[in-house]
């Protein structure tokens, strides 16, 4: 990862063409692996952690991470689609993945973590299940993160709490570890571009239901997001309605926009 960007959205409307293209992109890739999947599952009593995750969360080469609240599904397909059909930036969205997470626990708990006296789940085996393929799809998302070049956080009022004025904070723990990660991990300067980059400076929310009855647990976790870059929807709309002779060039053109790319090395 070479570069993060808290893009602050506000009155984006989405365009159904670019949320269509963008779906397809995801969709596509998400069906094909669960038909895999589904075969290895019946045929084997235990699983293997790794193939499962190089199956279910393959490992893709992306342009951009786009962190975003899943309330916010819509315009993150919106924004993959308009990037990759106006400069063919590929685009992971992470809320495709978290669909794939919930389709894999109930493949697994199905097959494994029911009762064997009546149809109700055991709730220790569930604990279990739910621990692997949290891990499984963390340790996938960290991979990912650290082999696309930026990530684009989505700021929105989906994503952050509006409980706090100064201090900012989501509901959502996969926001905040994805962010966690984005501020911890090796920053690596692409090979294209010849000038020396500084680390990410140290500083400065999604809301996701954890379940559906009455009474809801929420659990806030304090977002620190000094290390990204901000980005208006205006300077944003600006950089995407550019015209960019490839999608590297349209990065570059990013970076040099927010004045990213300094030292020259040689």
């Amino acid at each position: 990862m070479y570069r993060g960007f808290n893009i602050k959205c506000k009155d984006y409307e989405v365009d159904y063409k670019y949320y269509k293209l963008g779906s397809e992109v995801q969709n596509a890739k998400k069906e094909q692996i669960k038909n895999k999947f589904k075969h290895y599952l019946i045929d084997n009593e235990t699983l293997s952690g790794n193939e499962i995750m190089d199956q279910w969360f393959p490992k893709n080469e992306y342009h951009i991470f786009l962190s975003h609240s899943h309330n916010d599904l819509d315009l993150a397909l919106n924004l993959a689609g308009i990037l990759k059909q106006e400069h063919n930036l590929n685009v992971f969205v992470d809320s495709n993945v978290w669909l794939n997470c919930k389709d894999l626990l109930k493949l697994i708990d199905d097959h494994y973590c029911k009762n064997i006296n009546d149809s109700n789940y055991n709730y220790q085996a569930r604990n279990y299940s739910t621990s692997h393929v949290h891990m499984m799809l963390m340790n996938s998302l960290n991979s990912t993160i650290n082999s696309s070049e930026a990530l684009f956080f989505l700021n929105t009022p989906n994503s952050i709490s509006a409980k706090e004025v100064i201090k900012q904070e989501t509901f959502s723990p996969w926001i905040f570890a994805e962010i966690e990660t984005s501020k911890i991990i090796n920053k690596v300067t692409p090979k294209r571009l010849f000038e020396k980059t500084k680390m990410f400076s140290k500083s400065h929310k999604e809301y996701v239901a954890l379940n559906e009855s009455d009474k809801r647990l929420q659990i806030s976790y304090e977002l620190e997001l000094g290390h990204l870059t901000d980005l208006s929807s205006d300077e944003f709309e600006e950089w995407i309605n550019n015209y960019y002779s490839s999608p590297e060039n349209a990065l570059d053109s990013l970076y040099n926009y927010k004045r990213l790319r300094n030292i020259l090395i040689k």
